[in-house]
């Protein structure tokens, strides 16, 4: 995939191996329960990039005025079965602190459909938990809907908490 400049102050491109640090370290800064449900990362940490987390499923993208990544997408097939390989699933995003308010997220939401869509997909979803009021109203304001609920699937700082599973057509 091309570099893709989506906002006047973000680009996004694929990511590299050289990235593995930079993405690590805005991995682990911006962990949070209001969309994490692993525990916090805790060093000796993991590698960034595994054998189920390579550099070609993630986009990263750049603002204008720092050369570290300003946030990711991972973006990857839903499941290995022919029947499903219409569909991409968005499985991460993460936007660093320095650059939040810039629009990184939309791009990196909007970089996500243009791959997924240059790749064959007809559709696109994600899982977002139902108390991450801004992921969700970003991704309803991308097109996304909801399309299935899992009350209380999770239970994170003492409550239950949904899983809202939502998706949208690719379709021009």
């Amino acid at each position: 995939m091309p570099e893709i400049q989506l906002h006047p102050a973000c680009r996004v491109r694929p990511a590299a191996l050289s990235d593995e640090a930079a993405l690590g370290e805005l991995d682990r800064a911006t962990w949070s329960t209001l969309h994490a449900v692993m525990p916090r990362p805790q060093p000796p940490y993991a590698p960034f990039f595994d054998e189920r987390h390579v550099p070609g499923d993630f986009l990263v993208a750049e603002v204008a005025d720092d050369p570290r990544p300003a946030g990711y997408v991972r973006l990857v097939p839903p499941t290995p079965l022919a029947c499903n390989s219409h569909v991409r699933q968005i499985q991460g995003l993460a936007v660093a602190d320095r650059a939040r308010g810039r629009g990184v997220a939309r791009a990196l939401l909007r970089a996500a459909c243009a791959t997924a869509r240059d790749d064959g997909a007809n559709r696109i979803t994600l899982r977002v938990l139902g108390h991450n009021t801004p992921a969700r109203a970003l991704y309803a304001s991308e097109g996304f809907t909801v399309e299935g609920v899992l009350p209380g699937e999770f239970f994170l700082d003492g409550r239950y908490v949904d899983d809202i599973l939502m998706g949208r057509s690719l379709a021009p």
